[in-house]
């Protein structure tokens, strides 16, 4: 339970998706990542809940949330579950919202943006580059260490039967080796993120999210590209400052090419921003906003 916040599920779109809000003001909707639920957004959400309305869902087919009606990748795609949070908004009342997004959560939240420019008002992205750019990085020894995005989007059901032998040691790898903050997901979250991720219904949902990002959503991003589309609102791009090691691609250099309006932040740790730098990832939404 994140403090301050009530738990609820929805009906959305033929579906339900569970979901954590509260407070009052403007409504921020917060989207988690990979392999997390709405619990990644226990720091920042409970600080932010004093001046805004937060919703944290979990994403379809992650943490309590059904997945989305029918069993093809096509229905995974960031265009169609934007599309669910939308209507999410909606159904608690916000025609017009903020979005925050992390990993997974923040492709979401970007497509979100693209696609309802007159419902997002802001837009931030937490350590994550378009998908297509993102494919477009990766090659040579620099694929080495995204091994998972084209593991998950294998078909026939491969990575499914790998990954349910040994769900807590596939989940728990990028738990344990994408943040730099010791104790930042304690022991209790972490077996809650292992046990929501670990099921054979989550595993397939999750491989059938990383099989729309190949074969669906870069395709999406593309098609904008090539329209001249950009994000018409305030953006903010925060990621982990990488250290020694040389990235494959500017990150301000691409969140530029799709967003005029655009504020960075690096900030000194891994992964997982909103739970390893709570208080600076709060204080970089609450400047975006304009209301700190």
């Amino acid at each position: 339970m994140i403090p301050g916040l009530v738990e609820r599920t929805v009906a959305v779109d033929g579906s339900s998706v569970h979901v954590a809000h509260g407070g009052a003001g403007h409504p921020v909707l917060l989207l988690h990542g990979f392999p997390q639920t709405h619990l990644a957004w226990r720091h920042v959400a409970a600080s932010l809940a004093a001046d805004f309305h937060v919703v944290c869902p979990d994403l379809p087919g992650y943490g309590a949330s059904a997945p989305p009606p029918g069993d093809d990748p096509a229905a995974y795609a960031k265009r169609v579950t934007a599309a669910t949070m939308v209507a999410l908004m909606r159904e608690l009342g916000h025609e017009r919202f903020s979005v925050v997004g992390h990993d997974r959560g923040a492709l979401v939240a970007f497509r979100a943006a693209l696609d309802h420019p007159g419902v997002i008002e802001h837009l931030a992205v937490l350590d994550v580059i378009p998908t297509v750019d993102n494919w477009a990085a990766l090659h040579g020894a620099g694929g080495v260490f995204a091994f998972h995005l084209y593991l998950l989007a294998q078909g026939s059901g491969l990575p499914e039967r790998m990954i349910g032998a040994a769900p807590d040691v596939f989940f728990g790898h990028f738990l344990d080796t994408w943040t730099a903050e010791p104790g930042a997901i304690p022991a209790d979250v972490r077996a809650a993120y292992l046990a929501a991720a670990g099921t054979p219904a989550a595993i397939h949902a999750i491989c059938q999210d990383y099989r729309a990002s190949a074969f669906v959503d870069a395709g999406h991003d593309q098609a904008d590209r090539d329209a001249g589309r950009t994000l018409t609102m305030p953006v903010l791009a925060m990621w982990q400052d990488p250290g020694e090691v040389v990235l494959p691609f500017d990150p301000r250099q691409l969140w530029a090419s799709w967003a005029p309006d655009l504020r960075t932040r690096v900030l000194p740790c891994g992964h997982f921003l909103p739970e390893e730098r709570p208080g600076e990832v709060t204080a970089a939404i609450r400047d975006l906003l304009g209301r700190q």
